[in-house]
């Protein structure tokens, strides 16, 4: 995967930098009228941008699935890792087409997706995971077990581009996305960490998006 910049990319519905992160919303509005979802700004979406298969966790994701299925989030899941999970998927998006949807794996398909997804969730250590640059690059806010290239949200000292759990295990995970799903409620402090995230892989860089 190497995306471009979303300020760059002629493949989304709307172009946005760090400067104009308010726009993102509008690739998801348009992702999920692509996808015959009603169009829900305010509805978080969250990714699995790397697939999954038991090297990406997907014990845990067996564990963690009923508290993640509970939460009133719309799923993309990118159509990449081992079949038994992708069956798993399949059937889940079957049962809950108006909510769970499989991304298919090529370049332009996984940009919409970063473009539209509002939270990234990692169940293994992301740090040299090519999709957690492209998710911090597309103002994805990731929630993961620690890593030395992210920094917990803070909400007293505004800082931090991350939801971070201590250990990956379900009941942190979960923690940890709960977390992000109740700051997600609050536009401005939203936009402050996909802005730290944007900027720590060189998001300050691009000019004004083009529309």
């Amino acid at each position: 995967m190497n995306p471009l910049s979303p300020a760059y990319d002629p493949k989304i519905a709307r172009r946005y930098s760090a400067r104009t992160i308010e726009h993102k919303v509008e690739n998801k509005t348009a992702l999920q009228k692509e996808l015959g979802w009603p169009m829900e700004p305010k509805a978080p979406v969250v990714c699995l941008p790397a697939g999954m298969s038991d090297a990406l966790g997907g014990t845990l994701l067996k564990e963690f699935l009923p508290g993640l299925l509970s939460l009133p989030i719309e799923l993309l899941v990118l159509g990449k890792g081992s079949a038994d999970y992708g069956e798993l998927f399949t059937q889940l998006a079957e049962e809950r087409g108006h909510r769970i949807a499989i991304i298919p794996h090529d370049e332009d398909h996984v940009r919409k997706m970063l473009a539209a997804s509002d939270i990234a969730l990692f169940l293994t250590d992301p740090t040299d995971m090519q999709e957690l640059h492209a998710c911090l690059q597309y103002g994805v806010v990731p929630v993961a077990q620690e890593s030395r290239v992210l920094n917990d949200y803070n909400p007293v000292q505004e800082t931090g581009n991350s939801f971070l759990a201590a250990e990956s295990t379900p009941w942190l995970i979960f923690a940890a996305l709960v977390r992000s799903l109740e700051t997600f409620k609050f536009p401005f402090d939203w936009r402050t960490i996909q802005r730290h995230g944007m900027e720590a892989v060189g998001g300050t860089k691009e000019v004004e998006d083009e529309g």
